[in-house]
């Protein structure tokens, strides 16, 4: 495999996550959704502000991973947990996307990325670790749970008028 690099992203980079973002979510769920509701949420969901915001918070991070000629493959992003999740410890952490461009799967590139933000939670003082997932997602469910995850709970995720079954997967 060609060589890649995997770094911290600053604010320079949030075109590029909100970009890659909103390509991979369309490749991998665009077809769910009705066209009105997958524009609606592709603009207030993928953009530059939408990523800078973050970006700037000490308690979040997000990962890049870049091919050697600088082009994005993949990112993560973890932080402080925001998920639905009755008596959230104050110490709970969050992997929150781990997004790999449609070229670049299947080169274990969120294995990577989950690993290094795994080890940035770990050093940040999160002791209890989310993720939020879809439920039919079945790849990703395996993934998680190779890490540590297990389901959880489960909430309620809109997509315009679309409302997708989401779980949470606790790390044991």
């Amino acid at each position: 495999m060609a060589s890649m690099n995997l770094r911290q992203a600053t604010a320079d980079d949030a075109s590029v996550l909100a970009e890659l973002g909103a390509l991979t979510f369309t490749h991998t769920f665009g077809a769910m959704y009705t066209p009105k509701d997958l524009q609606d949420f592709l603009t207030t969901t993928y953009t530059v502000e939408k990523h800078l915001v973050p970006l700037a918070d000490s308690r979040e991070s997000f990962w890049l991973v870049e091919d050697e000629s600088g082009q994005a493959m993949a990112f993560g992003w973890a932080g402080a947990c925001h998920l639905p999740v009755d008596n959230l410890e104050s110490n709970a952490g969050q992997i929150k996307r781990i997004y790999v461009h449609p070229d670049h799967q299947g080169k274990k590139l969120g294995s990577r990325l989950i690993k290094r933000m795994l080890d940035w939670l770990g050093d940040e003082g999160f002791e209890h670790l989310y993720i939020g997932v879809w439920s039919e997602n079945y790849g990703a469910h395996r993934l998680y749970a190779r890490y540590g995850f297990e389901k959880f709970a489960e909430y309620d995720f809109p997509v315009g008028d679309h409302v997708d079954r989401e779980f949470i997967f606790k790390r044991a």
